[in-house]
C-alpha cells in the first residue's frame, strides 16, 4: 500500500506540474502548432522537383531555374563546405500567393527589438506566421502596446533542419545572382546558426550568400557574364541603399540618446517624423543606377524603427567579416566557413 501511495502521489504531482507548465506555455505551445501545422501543410503538398522536370506542361524557363538551384546546392556543398541536407529537392506552388509573414517591433524612441523566446534557438527580434490575418493582429497588438511594428515577407526561410525545406515557387522569378544568393544564406543557416545571437546569424548568413552567389556566378558564367555583371549592379545599389539606411539608424540613436523623459510625447515623435521623413527623402540622391526614386515607396506610409532594425540584423557585420576573411584567409571563403563552423558550433 506504501509503494501504491508513493506512486500516486508521484503521478499526481507530475500531472500537475505538466498542467501548470502547460498554462504557463500555453501561447508557446499553440504557436509551435500552429507553425508546425503550415510547415507541414507547406512540405506535404511540395512535390520532388523531378517530376517538375519530367512534366511536359511546366514551362522550360522554369525547369531551366530548378536546374540552376540544383547546380547552386551542389556548389554551396562541394565547393563551399555547407552542409548537405534534404532541403531545396521539391518544390511548393505558391500559386502566386505569399506563405509566410513575418513581425518584427521596435521600442519608438530607442533602437531597441522586441525579443520572443523559443526553444533550443533562444531569443528572436521576430515572430513569423503562415496567416496574414494572425501577423496582422500580432502587429496590431504591438502598436497598441505603443512599439513601431512591421510585417514583411521573406523570400525565403530555414526550419535548420528540423523540417525539408522546398523551393518556392515564387523563387524562380529571381535573377540568376539574386536566387543564388537566397539559396547559398538559407543554406548557411543549416550549418552555422547560434543561439541567442540572430544579428550575427543574418550578418554572417548575408555575407556568405553574397560572397558565395558572386563565385558561384564566376564558376558557371565567367567573370565577363551578363548574369555576373548583372548581379554586380544589383548588389551596388542594394549596397548603397542599405549603407544609407545605416547611416540613417545612426542619425536616429543620436536623435533618441538626447531625448529626455520629460520631453512631451508629441514633441519627440515630431521629431522623429521629421528625421525619418529627411532620411528618406535622401535616398533619392544615392545615384541608383536601377531605381530612380527609391522614396517613393514610403509614399504612403514613412518606415520605423523596426525597419531600420532590420538592417542591422542583417547588415552592420559586413564589413567585420568582409575585413577577416580577406586579411585573415585570403578570400577563402570555404576556409571562413569552416573556422567560423568551428568557431561557434551548429545550436
Amino acid at each position: 500500500m506504501g509503494i501504491r501511495r508513493v506512486i500516486k502521489r508521484l503521478s499526481i504531482a507530475l500531472l500537475t506540474a505538466l498542467l501548470i507548465v502547460g498554462l504557463i506555455y500555453w501561447e508557446l505551445i499553440i504557436y509551435g502548432f500552429q507553425q508546425g501545422y503550415g510547415q507541414l501543410n507547406i512540405i506535404w503538398n511540395a512535390r520532388p522537383v523531378e517530376e517538375y522536370l519530367r512534366d511536359p506542361s511546366f514551362p522550360d524557363s522554369l525547369k531551366s531555374r530548378l536546374e540552376l538551384i540544383t547546380e547552386i546546392r551542389k556548389y554551396a556543398i562541394d565547393s563551399l563546405g555547407l552542409k548537405d541536407t534534404e532541403n531545396y529537392k521539391t518544390l511548393y506552388d505558391q500559386q502566386g500567393k505569399e506563405v509566410m509573414w513575418v513581425v518584427l517591433a521596435s521600442q519608438p524612441f530607442k533602437l531597441e527589438s522586441k525579443l520572443w523566446e523559443f526553444p533550443i534557438v533562444g531569443s528572436v527580434p521576430y515572430k513569423g506566421f503562415f496567416k496574414k490575418e494572425r501577423a496582422e493582429k500580432l502587429k496590431q497588438e504591438l502598436e497598441n502596446e505603443g512599439w513601431d511594428a512591421m510585417i514583411r515577407n521573406p523570400g525565403g526561410w530555414s526550419t535548420l533542419g528540423w523540417f525539408t525545406d522546398p523551393i518556392l515557387s515564387k523563387m524562380l522569378m529571381r535573377s540568376e545572382g539574386d536566387l543564388a544568393n537566397l539559396i547559398i544564406h538559407e543554406m548557411s543557416h543549416a550549418t552555422i546558426f547560434v543561439k541567442d545571437s540572430v544579428e550575427l546569424n543574418e550578418n554572417l548568413a548575408t555575407f556568405i550568400g553574397d560572397r558565395g552567389a558572386e563565385q558561384f556566378l564566376i564558376y558557371k558564367y565567367g567573370a565577363d557574364s551578363e548574369e555576373y555583371t548583372t548581379y554586380l549592379k544589383e548588389d551596388e545599389d542594394y549596397l548603397k541603399y542599405v549603407n544609407h539606411m545605416l547611416r540613417g539608424a545612426k542619425l536616429l540613436d543620436s536623435l533618441y540618446n538626447e531625448m529626455k523623459e520629460t520631453d512631451p510625447l508629441p514633441y519627440k515623435k515630431t521629431l522623429k517624423e521629421k528625421l525619418i521623413r529627411n532620411i528618406v527623402e535622401a535616398t533619392d540622391t544615392l545615384s541608383l543606377a536601377l531605381t530612380r526614386h527609391p522614396s517613393s515607396r514610403f509614399k504612403k506610409h514613412l518606415p520605423n524603427n523596426a525597419y531600420f532594425l532590420s538592417y542591422r540584423q542583417y547588415q552592420a557585420k559586413q564589413t567585420v567579416f568582409g575585413e577577416e576573411w580577406k586579411m585573415r584567409f585570403g578570400s577563402d571563403l570555404r576556409g571562413y566557413i569552416s573556422y567560423m563552423s568551428k568557431k561557434y558550433p551548429f545550436l
